[in-house]
């Protein structure tokens, strides 16, 4: 095993929602256009928001059916790429790391990467993260139960897009005023108080709010219709009363897509070209649907907690007896468990116990993905409810175990209530038990691959709370641990530098680590260097 450290320096109508089709027809009626193409029915809706609801879907059809099938859809609209149409509406072609490399003759310069991480912890890392490289998959699960999601989850059912929500956040552009006034208005929340947030709603929705002021009219029609349909959608469910405290309006504008598109992938594609997110760029559900997902985890002592929320943050009531809107991820926001987590499952969305579990299939495109990128990276965050969802999925320890690349933990720098008094090693095994699904009850979906198949590097932070047990780890086949810069901060514990954090990830993929380098920082430019001498 080889251990080094690292540092460096300093009025729109609403959208009618997918139907069958029969055909594809185009009528003309002064300045309104009606489309229908297969599969899809369109209401009245101004002609920059079909071109974009023809180009989202198109490229939906043709990310999971091939170009061909794509081709009867934009038949039906052949002015997508007149010149009078905003850039963001032409469709890219999703093209795979052969694909690409038989077009360039070789591959791309930049290496790509899959990361599984949550929506919060490593967005700490993603903007110096794309200085490295734009070519990375975020795989996200989509099974949060708190704060803005849970509401919509509540009311309107399907998967959680809060995580999703965030990294499309943190990955969109800000090249031009246009792209930060969108960015602002997508990551706007409303207010705590109930009743302000309803008010400051109406007002966004109407089209009156000064978060528009910056925001053209093809962004500004098509952004507003999604919302418009959102809340045309909790009006229809006018039984359950819809709190706005505390609401996302990306979450609502997420929502308002998938319900419209009833997809999800559709969805995120609407979003990354509104968000101008760069198109080597993925930001990929672990699981691809449009019904509502829950977590479950099953403790040591036999104990079954149901919900994402109520393993990692359970929400307490106040005084009055009301529970809080946000969620408090602090870290001494919530007590450990009552015993060790032994395994995290799906349920059904009414079930309280193991004979409800259940079994999602994997977002097919992460199983192509990580047949293809050059490194795998497990983010840090809550390890039982933000990475291993995703883990636990049928394919995807299969998918993990054939390949050779860099497979990257980056360790937590602190303990949470999922993780109390585990070590390092208890980390890897915590990863590898869930792409065994050593624990699931039916054998047959069982694997025994060793934890050298599914991790080749840790990254750990300095002064880290959790115990860097080497000797497990040499055991178990890690074959480097690196210690990376960090910050303290009070209220998040142990963080890290994310210009340090990056380097190494650089130094993981593109050197594999040689046993006699390290980083340094070249004190001329803020760059980092490789030295041979280590201290």
């Amino acid at each position: 095993m080889h251990v080094l450290r690292l540092f460096s320096c300093n009025g729109l109508l609403i959208p009618s929602r997918i139907g069958g089709g029969c055909g594809s027809e185009k009528h003309v009626t002064g300045s309104e256009k009606f489309h229908t193409i297969p599969g899809l029915h369109w209401s009245p809706l101004p002609w920059p928001v079909l071109a974009v609801a023809a180009a989202t879907a198109a490229a939906a059809v043709e990310h999971q059916s091939g170009e061909a099938a794509a081709a009867p859809a934009m038949a039906a609209f052949p002015a997508l790429r007149s010149a009078d149409m905003p850039a963001w509406t032409s469709v890219p072609r999703f093209r795979s790391g052969q694909e690409e490399q038989n077009a360039n003759g070789n591959h791309a310069s930049s290496p790509s990467m899959l990361v599984f991480s949550g929506g919060t912890a490593f967005n700490g890392v993603v903007v110096e993260l794309t200085k490295f490289t734009t070519r990375i998959a975020h795989v996200l699960p989509v099974s949060d139960d708190g704060g803005s999601t849970a509401e919509i989850v509540r009311v309107l059912g399907g998967p959680a897009v809060g995580d999703i929500r965030s990294r499309c956040l943190r990955l969109s552009s800000e090249s031009s005023a246009e792209a930060l006034a969108v960015k602002r208005l997508l990551g706007h929340r409303l207010s705590s108080e109930d009743s302000v947030a309803k008010s400051e709603w109406y007002e966004i929705v109407e089209g009156d709010h000064e978060l528009w002021y910056s925001v053209s009219g093809p962004y500004r029609e098509t952004i507003r219709a999604f919302l418009v349909h959102f809340q045309s959608q909790i009006l229809r469910h006018s039984s359950e009363r819809f709190r706005f405290a505390n609401g996302s309006i990306g979450n609502f504008f997420f929502a308002g897509a998938r319900i419209f598109f009833q997809s999800l992938d559709a969805a995120i594609f609407l979003y990354s070209r509104v968000s101008h997110i760069p198109t080597e760029s993925l930001v990929l559900p672990a699981i691809c649907t449009n019904d509502r997902l829950t977590l479950g985890c099953e403790l040591h002592n036999g104990m079954v907690i149901r919900g994402q929320n109520a393993i990692s943050h359970p929400l307490v009531k106040d005084p009055a007896g009301k529970l809080p809107h946000t969620v408090n991820k602090m870290v001494q926001g919530s007590p450990p468990l009552p015993s060790p987590i032994k395994r995290i499952f799906y349920m059904s969305s009414e079930g309280t116990n193991l004979h409800h579990e259940v079994f999602p299939a994997v977002n097919r495109t992460v199983l192509e993905q990580l047949l293809q990128v050059d490194a795998v990276v497990y983010g840090m965050g809550s390890l039982y409810t933000s990475i291993c969802p995703s883990l636990v999925l049928q394919g995807v320890g299969e998918a993990l175990s054939s390949r050779s690349c860099p497979k990257i933990l980056i360790l937590n720098g602190t303990h949470d209530r999922e993780t109390a008094g585990m070590s390092a090693s208890d980390f890897v095994c915590a990863i590898c038990d869930a792409l065994n699904r050593k624990h699931c009850d039916d054998p047959c979906l069982t694997l025994n691959h060793p934890p050298s198949l599914y991790i080749s590097v840790m990254l750990v932070p300095a002064g880290g709370e959790i115990p860097v047990d080497l000797g497990n780890l040499a055991g178990m086949g890690i074959k480097y641990v690196v210690t990376v810069e960090a910050i303290h901060e009070e209220s998040l514990g142990v963080l890290y530098e994310p210009k340090a954090l990056i380097a190494a990830l650089q130094m993981a993929v593109s050197t594999h680590l040689p046993v006699d380098c390290k980083l340094v920082p070249d004190k001329s430019d803020n760059s980092f260097t490789t030295s041979n001498q280590i201290p």
